[in-house]
């Protein structure tokens, strides 16, 4: 068994902020810290994802199309997706990352971002 928190070593800044929080047997699950104003420009996951907002607000565009999520709101995207997230307000989002996707990938989406 496995345990951890979303909620601890929260700290907003001028970049987006990433981190593994939980790894099991079958998925990555990674905390994103997305503050008002930043985006994760458009990428993709050769392997299917769900993205949550534990708190704040975003808009996610998924292939040209922005769909609005709030704190709970939740989605579950397949493979190949194009997407790109805009946080609304500060946002924290749980994603959920297939055990053979790579958290590098989503760094490097997180870095070459606009801040």
């Amino acid at each position: 068994m496995k345990t951890a928190n979303f909620n601890n070593d929260k700290i907003f800044g001028d970049k987006i902020v990433t981190k593994v929080i939980l790894e099991s047997d079958f998925s990555k699950e990674i905390r994103i810290l997305l503050g008002a104003g930043q985006v994760m420009k458009e990428h993709e996951s050769k392997f299917p994802i769900v993205i949550h907002v534990l708190s704040g607000s975003i808009d996610l565009g998924v292939k040209k199309k922005t769909h609005k999520l709030n704190k709970g709101g939740i989605i579950a995207l397949e493979a190949n997706v194009p997407h790109d997230l805009s946080a609304l307000k500060d946002s924290v989002i749980r994603l959920t990352l297939s055990k053979s996707d790579s958290v590098e990938r989503v760094n490097s989406v997180a870095d070459n971002s606009v801040k």
